[in-house]
């Protein structure tokens, strides 16, 4: 098998405002663009955004995410901190914070129930130290 993309959707029941969240919030630049789907690049990442009552869907699963977490992982988590809870006005989930597992991070609610944790790698305790694998 030859993979050539990996990427999630999530569901919205506004595509237009998660949409604008993901562009005007992280950077995410449009790929593509219909009044039901959105497909959305960040350098090489990817994430497209789906009416979640669209017929694509299966009948059963036409439902906004439950339970999803997005991570973001950056190089300066405390500037994006600022940016997101200051000048885009985001309250935070959980507060930023040290994690002895090895992040500093933060969580903001994103549209539609999915959650956005903006995660900067840092050293893990000794208890968590060799839990990480080389490679």
């Amino acid at each position: 098998m030859s993979v050539t993309s990996f990427y999630p959707v999530v569901t919205s029941h506004d595509v237009a405002a998660a949409t604008a969240f993901y562009r005007d919030a992280l950077g995410f630049e449009v790929t593509y663009e219909s009044d039901w789907y959105v497909s959305l690049r960040l350098g090489t990442f990817e994430l497209a955004v789906l009416a979640y009552q669209h017929e694509t869907i299966p009948a059963d699963y036409r439902t906004l995410p439950q339970g999803v977490i997005l991570n973001l992982e950056v190089d300066d988590v405390d500037a994006v901190h600022d940016r997101l809870t200051g000048k885009a006005g985001l309250e935070p989930l959980l507060t930023l914070r040290d994690e002895d597992f090895g992040q500093r991070h933060f969580i903001v609610a994103a549209p539609d129930g999915v959650l956005l944790d903006v995660i900067q790698p840092i050293a893990p305790s000794a208890a968590y130290a060799d839990a990480y694998l080389e490679g």
